[in-house]
């Protein structure tokens, strides 16, 4: 019995639900429905199976792209994050090597991985020769050769006892106080950004020397860089010379230093690089270089302060420049001076 319509009921789809279950009723019933159905309800039917493929493939693509974008998101975040991580490690890094350096632990840098050092050792290219045994007149005039500088010896340990005799005991180290350090009146000729390390500048600075030198100094986020050009600054210049990031500093500037601020110590007007910072009461000449065994610069600094009134003193006795006045900060007191 054919129909040209197949009917709308809801009993109708009801039944064909139920009979769907099972897969062989289902197929009987798929074709039931089309020998019955009209040319018009199939090409409905295939209109909306193709609408229904259509519509599944925007949601799987809709899903793919959600996934990427969280993937990438997450990628973004974890990148932002690394990243944060490096700059924090690079300014410890920096903060420690200031630190050892201020406190004369010397620097060692390791040399740098190239590929000669990572290519494999080159094969010998042949045994050394082994050198002819001599014969037996030269073996005795080498064993006299020795007793004779044996004796040598001997005789040099004497004389060096018989000077330590007559020399007496060695003279007493010079006391360790801040007439050991040189401090001098510097002028900053150029600054920049050091190329490795964010917080890090270098210098060049006009010490009253026939060349500047080069100062790297730790105070990119205290210090505008527009400050530093031309500033008149206190240099220590008998610091042992030691690379930062690959670059050697030859001198340290003098700072009004807190954990929260660092300020640049003020020279008195006009003065003239070159010229000494004293303090009175403590004659005497600089080290040429602080031995950092020695332990000079860590003895001295506690008790280099910024008094109330902001002047920059040792135990109380201000830093001074001849016939200029005293050392000052801007704006910081009771704080401590590296």
């Amino acid at each position: 019995e054919s129909v040209t319509s197949l009917p709308s009921t809801p009993e109708f789809y009801s039944r064909v639900l139920r009979i769907s279950f099972h897969p062989l009723a289902a197929r009987l019933c798929v074709r039931s429905i089309l020998r019955m159905a009209s040319p018009e309800v199939v090409q409905r039917l295939e209109q909306r199976a193709r609408q229904a493929d259509e519509a599944i493939n925007i949601l799987k693509t809709q899903i793919q792209m959600l996934k990427q974008h969280a993937v990438t998101a997450e990628e973004q975040r974890l990148k932002k994050e690394n990243e944060q991580l490096r700059q924090d490690i690079n300014e410890l890094k920096v903060k420690l090597t200031l630190a050892e350096i201020q406190n004369g632990v010397q620097q060692v840098y390791l040399p740098v991985r190239t590929a000669t050092t990572d290519a494999p050792d080159a094969p010998a290219a042949a045994a050394a020769p082994t050198p002819a045994e001599p014969k037996p007149e030269q073996k005795q005039a080498q064993k006299g050769g020795k007793s004779d500088k044996a004796a040598g010896k001997g005789d040099k340990k004497e004389k060096k006892g018989g000077e330590k005799k007559k020399g007496g005991p060695p003279q007493e180290d010079k006391p360790v106080d801040v007439s050991r350090l040189d401090l001098r009146i510097g002028r900053i000729l150029s600054v920049q950004k050091h190329p490795d390390a964010d917080t890090l500048y270098v210098e060049e600075i006009d010490v009253g020397e026939e060349v500047p030198r080069t100062v790297v100094s730790g105070l990119v986020k205290h210090v505008p860089m527009e400050e530093m050009q031309d500033r008149i600054v206190i240099a220590m210049c008998n610091l042992k010379p030691a690379k930062m990031r690959g670059i050697t500093s030859q001198a340290m500037v003098m700072c009004a230093s807190s954990p929260e601020k660092v300020e640049l110590l003020d020279p008195p007007a006009g003065s003239q690089p070159g010229e000494r910072v004293t303090c009175e009461g403590y004659p005497g000449e600089p080290d040429p270089v602080l031995q950092p065994k020695k332990k000079v610069w860590e003895t001295v600094q506690p008790d280099l302060l910024v008094t109330a009134d902001k002047v920059a003193t040792y135990k109380g006795a201000p830093f001074t420049v001849a016939g200029k006045g005293v050392c000052t900060s801007k704006t910081m007191s009771n704080v401590g001076i590296k």
